[in-house]
C-alpha cells in the first residue's frame, strides 16, 4: 500500500522529463481557444447589443441563454467521450477505428439532437414559468428559445466535429469554424435586432435567430472541409461501418457520465442565475454582464483543459504515463501564461469593459465589483479545470462525475446561503467560484496523484 502510495506520487511530482514539448502542447490548445470561442462570442455579441435594448432584454437573454447551454452540454459531455476514444485510438495508432468511431457518434448524435429539440420545444415554457419570477423577463427569455432552440439540432454535430478534430490534435479547422460563425452570427444579429438594411425588426429574436444561423453555417463548413481535407481512407471515415450494438454500448458507457457531469454542472449554473434573477432586475443585469465577460475569460481556462484531457488519453495509449505529470504540469504553466495578461488588461480598464454591454450608468458602475471578483477566481479555475479534465481524460468518467457531484453539493449550498438566506450582494454571491475552483481543483489532483487510474482501458 505504501509503495503503491509512493508510486503515484512520484509520478506526477517527480522530475521525469516529458516527451510533449511546449510548441506542442500550444499547437493543440490555441486553436482550441479559437473553438472555444464559438459559443462564448455568440453570447457575447448577443449581450453587447441585446445591452442596449435594455435591462430585460440583457436578463432575458442571459437566462434563456445558461437554460439553453444546459441542454446542449448533454451533447458536449457526449462528445467529449467519443474525444477520449478518439484520442485514445490515434495514440494506439489504431485510426482505421476512428472512422467507425466517429460514425457510430454521428448516429447516437442524431438521436440526442432530436431528444434534446423535443425537450426543448416542449417543455420550455412551464420549466421557465416555474422559475422566472419577473413577467417581462419571462416573456422575453420565452421569445429568445422560440427561435433558439432550432440551433440545438445543428450544435450536436458541430460538438462532434469538434471532438473528432481535438482527438486527432488536428484543430486549426476549429479556428477557422469560429471566425465563421462569429461572422455570421455579428451580420445577422445587427441586420435582426435593429430592423436595418430593411430587415425586420426582430429584437431578442433576432438575436437568437443570428445564432442559429450561424450554428448551421459551423455545421456545413465542418462536413465541407472534413470531407476535403481529412485523409478519409487512413481514418476510415465515412464509409458507413456496420452498426455495432457493443461499440454504441461502450461509447454510451464512457459518455454517460460525462454528459450527465455537464448537464449538472451547468444545471446547477442555471439555478444559480435563477436565484439571482429572485433578487431583481439589476442583480440579474449585472449577472449577464458579469457571465459574458467570464465565458471570455474561461476560455484559455478551458481549452487547455481541453488540452489536458485529450493528451491525457493520447499519452495513456502511447504507454507514456510515468510523463503525464511533468506534461500537465507544462500546460498549466500555460494556461497562466495566456490568462494573466488578459486579467491585467480587465483589471486595468474595468469600466471600458463593461461599457461594450450597456449604456446604463448605474448598471455599469454596478456591476464592477463582481466583475473583480470573477478575474480572481480565473487563478484558481486555470489550475482546477487542468486536473479535472485530466481525470476525464484517464477515462474513467464516472470517477469525474463523483468528483462533480460532490463539489456541487457544497457549491449549492454555499450559493443558496448567500442568495437566499443571507441575501448578499452580488459580488458576494459570485464569489461561489472560489469554492467550486478550489474543491473541483484539489480533489482531481489527490485523484491523478492516488488514484488507481493507469490500467482504466477506452
Amino acid at each position: 500500500m505504501h509503495s503503491d502510495f509512493c508510486f503515484y506520487k512520484f509520478l506526477i511530482m517527480s522530475h521525469i522529463q516529458s516527451s510533449i514539448s511546449y510548441k506542442a502542447i500550444w499547437k493543440i490548445a490555441y486553436p482550441i481557444i479559437i473553438g472555444n470561442m464559438a459559443q462564448s462570442l455568440l453570447a457575447f455579441v448577443d449581450t453587447a447589443f441585446l445591452g442596449h435594448l435594455g435591462r430585460i432584454e440583457l436578463g432575458a437573454s442571459m437566462m434563456a441563454g445558461i437554460y439553453y447551454f444546459t441542454f446542449s452540454t448533454l451533447a458536449w459531455g457526449f462528445a467529449m467521450g467519443i474525444q477520449i476514444v478518439i484520442a485514445r485510438r490515434f495514440g494506439e495508432k489504431k485510426f482505421p477505428c476512428i472512422g467507425e468511431v466517429f460514425e457510430h457518434g454521428l448516429l447516437i448524435g442524431a438521436a440526442i439532437a432530436l431528444l434534446l429539440f423535443g425537450m426543448l420545444h416542449f417543455l420550455t415554457a412551464p420549466i421557465l414559468s416555474s422559475i422566472i419570477e419577473s413577467p417581462s423577463i419571462y416573456n422575453a427569455a420565452m421569445q429568445f428559445m422560440d427561435y433558439r432552440h432550432f440551433g440545438i439540432l445543428f450544435v450536436c454535430f458541430n460538438f462532434l466535429y469538434r471532438a473528432l478534430y481535438i482527438g486527432l490534435s488536428n484543430t486549426k479547422m476549429i479556428t477557422y469554424s469560429t471566425i465563421l460563425m462569429v461572422c455570421i452570427n455579428i451580420i445577422f444579429a445587427y441586420l435582426l435586432i435593429f430592423g436595418n438594411f430593411g430587415f425586420p425588426k426582430m429584437g431578442i429574436g433576432g438575436a437568437a435567430l443570428a445564432s442559429v444561423f450561424a450554428e448551421i453555417s459551423a455545421m456545413i463548413f465542418f462536413t465541407f472541409i472534413t470531407i476535403k481535407t481529412l485523409p478519409l481512407k487512413k481514418y476510415a471515415l465515412f464509409t458507413w461501418h456496420k452498426i455495432r450494438g457493443a461499440l454504441i454500448k461502450s461509447l454510451l458507457s464512457l459518455s454517460i457520465p460525462t454528459m450527465m457531469q455537464r448537464l449538472i454542472s451547468f444545471g446547477i449554473w442555471f439555478i444559480f442565475f435563477a436565484l439571482i434573477e429572485h433578487l431583481g432586475e439589476l442583480p440579474i443585469a449585472i449577472s449577464g454582464i458579469v457571465r459574458s465577460v467570464y465565458m471570455l475569460l474561461a476560455i484559455p481556462v478551458f481549452a487547455f483543459g481541453a488540452t489536458a484531457n485529450t493528451l491525457t488519453s493520447r499519452m495513456i495509449g502511447e504507454k507514456k504515463e510515468r510523463e503525464l505529470g511533468a506534461t500537465l504540469f507544462k500546460i498549466m504553466k500555460l494556461s497562466f501564461l495566456c490568462i494573466i495578461p488578459i486579467l491585467v488588461v480587465v483589471l486595468s480598464i474595468p469600466e471600458h469593459i463593461v461599457s461594450i454591454y450597456t449604456p446604463d450608468t448605474e448598471l455599469a458602475v454596478a456591476a464592477i465589483p463582481t466583475l473583480y471578483v470573477i478575474c480572481a477566481s480565473m487563478l484558481l479555475l486555470a489550475f482546477a479545470m487542468i486536473y479535472f479534465e485530466a481525470v476525464s481524460g484517464t477515462g474513467n468518467t464516472k470517477i469525474a462525475l463523483y468528483l462533480e457531484l460532490g463539489v456541487l453539493c457544497v457549491y449549492t449550498f454555499y450559493i443558496m446561503l448567500l442568495a437566499v438566506k443571507l441575501k448578499a450582494p452580488i459580488e458576494w454571491v459570485w464569489s461561489s467560484e472560489y469554492v467550486y475552483a478550489t474543491l473541483i481543483g484539489g480533489f482531481s489532483l489527490l485523484y491523478m496523484k492516488y488514484g488507481n487510474w493507469i490500467k482504466k482501458k477506452v
